[in-house]
């Protein structure tokens, strides 16, 4: 459900563009790791997934599920909340770990969380926590990189401008893209792997920005 009310939005709210490494289609039992810079992302991302053919179970913080109608939706959609900082946040991995096992595709925010600036510009990925590292490690499922630009012009900053933002969007329709890498696999150590689903996500990140004419410079500041 969430994916298909995604792509219908998607394109309403801006002009979305999607590449993809390879010809075939995404795995299943895969991880989709994606960068993550704004509360509008997720429903670019569903939309450029779901023309791909692919709905992914989703990671997602447990706050969203008290939200009435999405909470119904990600209940039913068997989408996986994650109870940060709490006991209960080992368990998000497990069921992770059991939809991978059954086939699914499960869609990774390797951040874990928004960056807390307020401008709509974009800037590489942030730190990636350890999550994602050990659900690859624990499951043994490649890992797919994918990056998205544009969404932080749909919806950024204090809440008023956010709301505003995506009140205006159909009108302004900003350009959003987003790019699926080839699939990794990673080895080595916590540590290293999580190193490894950085450099892959912020590659594909790399790609889609320079896709938008904004490439990004070398040290990661906002593209121009």
């Amino acid at each position: 459900m969430l994916s298909r009310i995604a792509s219908t939005l998607a394109p309403l709210l801006g002009n979305l563009t999607v590449t993809i490494d390879g010809d075939g289609p995404l795995a299943p039992g895969s991880i989709i790791a994606a960068n993550h810079t704004s509360l509008a992302d997720p429903a670019v991302v569903l939309a450029a997934l779901h023309g791909l053919g692919v709905e992914p179970v989703v990671m997602a913080t447990a706050g969203l599920w008290r939200i009435p109608l999405l909470g119904r939706a990600l209940r039913n959609g068997g989408h996986i909340p994650v109870h940060r900082r709490t006991h209960r946040a080992a368990a998000a991995l497990d069921g992770a770990a059991a939809a991978l096992a059954a086939g699914h595709l499960v869609l990774v925010y390797g951040e874990g969380g928004l960056p807390r600036r307020r401008d709509a510009g974009d800037l590489a990925p942030g730190p990636f926590r350890s999550g994602l590292a050990r659900l690859a490690e624990a499951s043994g499922a490649p890992v797919v990189p994918l990056g998205q630009c544009g969404a932080r012009r749909l919806s950024s900053g204090s809440s008023s401008k956010q709301v505003a933002g995506l009140l205006t969007a159909p009108l302004r329709r900003p350009d959003l893209h987003v790019h699926v890498g080839e699939p990794v696999h990673l080895t080595g150590d916590v540590a290293t792997a999580t190193a490894a689903a950085h450099a892959a996500v912020t590659a594909a990140w790399r790609t889609a920005a320079r896709q938008l004419g904004r490439a990004a410079a070398a040290g990661g500041s906002p593209p121009t």
